[in-house]
């Protein structure tokens, strides 16, 4: 009984931070969210949908693996990967509307979720043959600091970013998806004269991309809570 009146006072306490989703597709994703989140069948929780997209991310990993075989299982990414949105984003609309938002459980599974799922995609476009296996570690390890980034930030400023900038999980899964269909023309890219894989030159850019995004945000945040706690004097040596 102690156990549950705890777990309700630390509810009462808790505070949801601020969602914020800048994001090029977001209006049009919120209002397809919603449409299908009020008609979506009883039987279907939040917690299945969360399921479906780790299962989905953990497939598209398996596939692009199976892609160094079979080149035509990057279509069966492409599906997963629609798969993957569809629960990765349903999920916490699904509970909104339904007014079951739980959100500890929710905040803390949804982003375990990304992490092993993120981990398993990249292990398996490290499998695949079509970038080598330091642009993907480069890519998880910039993903993985961005993303700590941003839980950190949303614990201290009460602000969850859901993009950055324009760019969002969304627009993530729609550049591989363009991707993946290049792939099936050809895994070669020419720059300025030197040949070299498609994915290895996107996931470079990528991944210099967030590192950089990583550490300008980590200093903007920094100067932020700094302008809200300041260092004070030690008024005890006045």
């Amino acid at each position: 009984m102690n156990q549950q009146s705890a777990a309700a006072k630390d509810q009462e306490a808790f505070t949801t931070a601020r969602r914020v989703n800048q994001s090029l597709t977001a209006a049009m994703e919120k209002r397809a969210l919603q449409w299908m989140a009020e008609r979506a069948p009883k039987w279907i929780s939040s917690d299945q949908l969360t399921l479906l997209g780790l299962s989905a991310q953990i497939a598209a990993g398996a596939c692009y693996a199976w892609s160094r075989t079979n080149r035509y299982a990057l279509l069966l990414v492409i599906l997963c990967l629609a798969l993957n949105w569809l629960g990765d984003s349903l999920d916490g609309t699904l509970a909104r509307v339904r007014q079951q938002q739980r959100p500890r459980y929710g905040f803390y599974v949804d982003h375990m979720v990304d992490i092993f799922g993120a981990t398993a995609l990249m292990c398996g476009l490290g499998c695949s043959g079509f970038l080598h296996w330091q642009t993907a570690i480069a890519m998880l390890i910039a993903f993985l600091l961005l993303s700590s980034e941003s839980y950190l930030a949303t614990y201290t400023l009460s602000r969850f970013q859901l993009s950055q900038g324009i760019f969002g999980p969304t627009e993530i899964r729609i550049l591989l998806i363009v991707g993946n269909l290049a792939l099936l023309r050809s895994p070669y890219a020419t720059l300025l004269g030197h040949r070299m894989l498609l994915f290895d030159l996107g996931g470079s850019i990528a991944a210099a991309s967030m590192f950089t995004l990583a550490i300008w945000v980590a200093i903007r945040h920094t100067a932020e809570l700094y302008r809200q706690e300041p260092l004070r004097k030690d008024l005890s040596q006045g």
